[in-house]
């Protein structure tokens, strides 16, 4: 036999990390590190840039993997640098005196639903606006001391990271994330072993585990289903955000639904407020109500008036494709044991998730959410509009302005998106009690107060920060995907901080009109051009991998970047993220924003920039409808001269182009002795003191409390007293009503016929009457004249509501009665209704029972 001249197997490897063990003084670096309080502390992030900027350049500012990369001798040599040390105790203090503050309990408590959190960059749990919100929103939290509990996912790859190929054409990757180097801690059971959440669906069960994010004062768990006891499908569950298909997106929403609710039973925690951050987390009231029926012996109805009273629904899209709708097939194979668990049939859970019972329609996450909590927002003031209209066929009978649909414009947490040097400026100027009195526009207003060159000398410190960030983050990336190095080398040079830098940032979706700027490229190029007046823009954002079109545009935008008269002129930046956010919303001059109007529900990013002296240049939509001041930024107005969107979008290109050559360029480059621009610097302090103080997180969490918490809160306690006594009653109440609609009669109906017939003159009075007889339906009805007419200077539809008298009640019958006064000229329309009453509901959408009277 002839030997084998070798012979082996594969190698078998045990996989094992080796961390550094932080000496017994250094304890406290570990604990700072696995709280993202440090993220928006700067002194916190200074320190460990000091102890290493190098390493903590290369880990991402990331302080876990950052001190688990630390050597012993290094770790060693901190101990013996007193310097150091104090430092490192001083960051400690003031953590644990921040930590050490005692619950506010003004306040009711919160518990909070969302499928994205932006904390940080490293915590890839985020894909862009609605997480960075919910972040800055629970950062907030933590800030003013309000007790809340949010729950989320701990995706396995998050969203994915953006490159570009040598087309130009964006490249998604899906990167894992390593759990043990990330600022979490896995939550264990009674027995000192990994919690294990078991989550039953239709026929199988799902298993989680929980993972914990301390966001300073609060506590985010995390549940992820990527673990060995469940089966390849079931583990994808958590593995991207907004990942998969139609089915594995309701498995997700059942997750954070059911299963967060159900994770909150198991840790013990009640809250007063159910907060849903989008319709993603509509079905945790699913479960609630299962919770108050098979708890509290409550039937469906009684257990539905307890759950509503204390939910609420933020809305953050403006169209209704935008909104989670499920074919019925799919939604059964994952709900249909629930009508048991509820007491009610699977028609009518169905029914519950459309806008129109009774039809085939799909099952609408956010309709389910609206008929199960008791209020309903918007994120600004044109988006609660939207919503009104959007949401209108939920409740007919009623018009889209009289729905109880409200709005939080939506706000930043301004230490988080405030460069260091901005806050320390704040610190400063503003006081000691500046942060916990963000919302008082007198304080800002001290910066009228401030030299001018101080501010440019911030300004200027910024965006050389921005400059270099760019030149050191991108040249490799370029490299690989420029082609040509000479091109590198030749943006690397052209990119210049004393330009006018104006910056592109968000969702690449067709809406955002990121393409509007490109739309005659020889007067692009005459502006970018001058020599004398240089201007540069700067892109950057992620298409949806699904999002063929939007995936085009960014082609679009990087080929012109390429071209030789926009060779670094218009520069395109791959992979946005938080890290990258920060530093051009701090880095740019001006943010630009085109989007198609009332289509940006809100945005944020254009409130970053005001926290840092960046002006404004937007199309009046969302949050800058409200927040535009003249002589504090530039607005694109938001009527419409053109049907035709492509007519409206060469339109509002030449506005851009006009604004820029005429207004904002000679306004920046307005240069003084000190080579600065008094005019630019006195637009920055407009900006700060009128605009800054209205978007910040503070003001958006104190809305919240004001409009919608407090309100919730206080009627889930009077519902639930005495053994649910109220709820009862109110359930019993509609059951009645319900049951006896139909049987309510009109028994006459009389009005001034022949005054409308020969003509209503200004200042005649219309008499009307009504008597209805109600028959066998016990309470009250209300009744109303509802006038409708267009107004003649903005072509809208105006309501207008006039109660009608109850003159008396003889056994059934109700006797109504109006004297209603002609009080201005025009064409008008009148309609009469009735509707059930009762002091106990909160609004009329709530038992949206209405009856148009026939004249």
């Amino acid at each position: 036999m002839k030997i084998k001249a070798s012979s082996a197997n594969e190698p078998a490897w045990i996989e094992s990390s080796i961390r550094s063990r932080l000496p017994g003084e250094l304890k406290v670096l570990d604990e700072i590190a696995h709280n993202i309080w440090w993220c928006w502390n700067y002194e916190a992030t200074e320190l460990f840039a000091n102890i290493d900027r190098e390493l903590w350049n290369k880990t991402e500012g990331n302080p876990v993997l950052f001190l688990q990369r630390l050597s012993s001798s290094h770790l060693e040599a901190i101990t013996q640098d007193k310097s150091l040390m104090s430092m490192i105790n001083n960051v400690y203090s003031k953590f644990k005196a921040y930590m050490q503050e005692p619950k506010r309990t003004d306040v009711p408590s919160i518990a909070y639903f969302s499928m994205e959190y932006g904390l940080v960059n490293i915590l890839k749990i985020y894909s862009g606006g609605l997480g960075v919100l919910a972040g800055d929103y629970i950062k907030e939290a933590s800030d003013i001391n309000v007790d809340l509990t949010a729950i989320g996912f701990l995706y396995r790859y998050g969203y994915f990271t953006q490159s570009l190929s040598m087309e130009g054409q964006q490249v998604a990757n899906y990167e894992p994330q390593r759990f043990d180097q990330l600022p979490i801690e896995q939550v264990l059971d009674e027995n000192r072993k990994p919690m294990i959440l078991e989550v039953p669906y239709n026929n199988f069960v799902v298993y989680a585990h929980v993972w914990s994010v301390n966001i300073g004062r609060i506590k985010l768990y995390l549940l992820d289903t990527d673990i060995d006891i469940n089966s390849e499908w079931d583990r994808y569950i958590t593995h991207q955000l907004y990942g998969g298909d139609n089915e594995n997106r309701l498995k997700q929403e059942y997750l954070l639904g059911i299963g967060g609710i159900l994770l909150l039973n198991r840790l013990g925690i009640k809250k007063d407020v159910y907060h849903c951050n989008e319709g993603h987390a509509a079905l945790i009231n699913a479960q609630r109500l299962a919770n108050y029926i098979q708890n509290d012996g409550l039937n469906f109805n009684e257990a539905l008036e307890i759950v509503k009273s204390s939910a609420l629904y933020t809305c953050h899209t403006p169209v209704p494709a935008g909104h989670d709708y499920f074919e019925e097939p799919v939604f059964s194979k994952y709900m249909s044991h629930f009508p048991e668990k509820l007491g009610i049939s699977w028609q009518e859970l169905m029914d519950m998730g459309r806008a129109n019972p009774g039809s085939n329609e799909k099952f609408s996450m956010s309709v389910f959410a609206l008929n199960t909590c008791q209020e309903a927002n918007g994120v600004s003031y044109l988006h609660g509009e939207v919503s009104k209209k959007m949401f209108s066929p939920v409740w007919k009978g009623y018009f889209p302005s009289e729905l109880h649909v409200g709005y939080v414009t939506n706000g930043v947490h301004m230490p988080t998106w405030a460069a260091s040097e901005w806050r320390k400026f704040y610190e400063k100027h503003f006081g000691d009690n500046f942060y916990k009195d963000q919302s008082n526009s007198s304080i800002w207003e001290e910066i009228y107060q401030v030299d001018d060159e101080e501010i440019w000398n911030i300004r200027t410190t910024l965006k050389n920060r921005l400059v270099q960030y760019i030149r050191e983050s991108f040249k490799d990336s370029w490299l690989k995907n420029q082609g040509d190095p000479s091109k590198v080398v030749s943006i690397l040079e052209k990119i210049n901080p004393n330009a006018l830098l104006i910056g592109f940032g968000r969702r690449f979706a067709t809406y955002k009109r990121a393409h509007l700027l490109f739309t005659d490229l020889d007067r692009l190029s005459a502006i970018v051009n001058n020599p004398e007046y240089p201007v540069q823009f700067i892109y950057t954002g992620k298409a949806h991998p699904a999002d063929g079109g939007g995936q085009g545009l960014i082609k679009q935008i990087v080929e012109i970047s390429r071209r030789p008269e926009f060779l670094g002129k218009i520069i395109f930046l791959e992979n946005y993220d938080m890290r990258l956010a920060k530093r051009l919303i701090s880095g740019v001059d001006i943010w630009l924003n085109t989007p198609t109007r009332p289509l940006e529900a809100s945005g944020t990013s254009g409130e970053k920039a005001e926290m840092n002296g960046v002006l404004n240049f937007s199309v009046l939509d969302g949050w800058w409808y409200e927040g535009y001041r003249e002589g504090a930024g530039w607005a694109l107005t938001e009527k419409r001269t053109y049907d035709n969107q492509g007519f409206q979008d060469q339109l509002d290109a030449a506005t851009i182009y006009s604004m820029l050559e005429n207004e904002i360029i000679p306004l920046y480059y307005e240069r003084n002795d000190k080579k600065y621009s008094p005019e630019w610097v006195q637009y920055i302090k407009n900006s700060i003191a009128q605009i800054a103080p209205h978007y910040t997180t503070k003001r958006m969490f104190d809305d919240y409390i004001n409009l919608f918490y407090s309100k919730l809160a206080n009627r889930s306690k009077l519902l639930k007293a005495n053994n649910f006594a109220v709820a009862k009653e109110l359930a019993e109440w509609k059951e009645e009503v319900a049951s006896n609609w139909d049987a309510v009669e009109v028994v006459s109906v009389n009005y001034d016929k022949d005054l409308i017939n020969e003509g209503v003159e200004v200042g005649d009075i219309i008499n009307a009457s009504l008597v209805i007889d109600k028959h066998d339906m016990q309470g009250n009805l209300g009744a109303e004249i509802v006038k409708l007419f267009i107004d003649p200077l903005t072509n809208k539809e105006i309501i207008e509501v006039y109660p009608m008298t109850l003159d008396k009640t003889e056994n059934s019958k109700m006797y109504f009665s109006i004297e209603l006064k002609a009080s201005e000229p025009g064409r008008f329309k009148y309609g009469m209704r009735i509707f059930p009453c009762n002091k106990n509901i909160p609004h009329r959408m709530d038992f949206a029972y209405v009856k148009w009277i026939n004249p």
